[in-house]
């Protein structure tokens, strides 16, 4: 899962973390899986908060690190997935089925599930800057994903 990102942002704080993620949610399509990496706190939740909100998505969204999976009903559903509790040991929690159920997936700690994951999908690593700060750093994997970063941009551009 190495390699050059294809698009990276800087974001001033929370707040601008989930605008960047609101513009994602308006262009994703059936069948997207979002690989969510980066230490405790570095705004993968609050990312996957924004991400609803793109989807149309209202009332609150918060880690599934106790349940494993939450389901949401917006644009498309939303299936926020957090493996961090299974670690290394992660096993199939159905994710063939999550990913065939005509929504978007956003599993933090996704390395962990790296057997599961389909051949196309977006990794999205996220780092601590100053402050309040987040490095997100994107990369596509598979044509469709890069397609769909690059409709991100625009989104997020406009």
């Amino acid at each position: 899962m190495r390699d050059e990102a294809a698009w990276v942002v800087e974001t001033s704080g929370p707040e601008e973390t989930r605008r960047l993620a609101a513009a994602l949610g308006r262009v994703a399509a059936p069948g997207d899986v979002l690989v969510l990496e980066g230490d405790l706190g570095a705004g993968k939740t609050t990312f996957v908060q924004g991400l609803a909100a793109g989807l149309g998505i209202t009332g609150t969204v918060n880690s599934p690190t106790f349940t494993l999976i939450k389901a949401y009903r917006g644009r498309l559903p939303l299936f926020h997935i957090d493996v961090y509790r299974l670690g290394e040991g992660a096993e199939d929690l159905g994710f063939d089925e999550v990913f065939d159920a005509g929504g978007v997936t956003a599993i933090e700690w996704g390395h962990y599930a790296a057997e599961y994951l389909p051949d196309e999908y977006l990794e999205i690593r996220f780092a601590k800057g100053e402050g309040n700060r987040r490095v997100v750093c994107c990369f596509p994997r598979g044509g469709a994903m890069r397609r769909r970063v690059e409709e991100w941009r625009a989104a997020w551009s406009s």
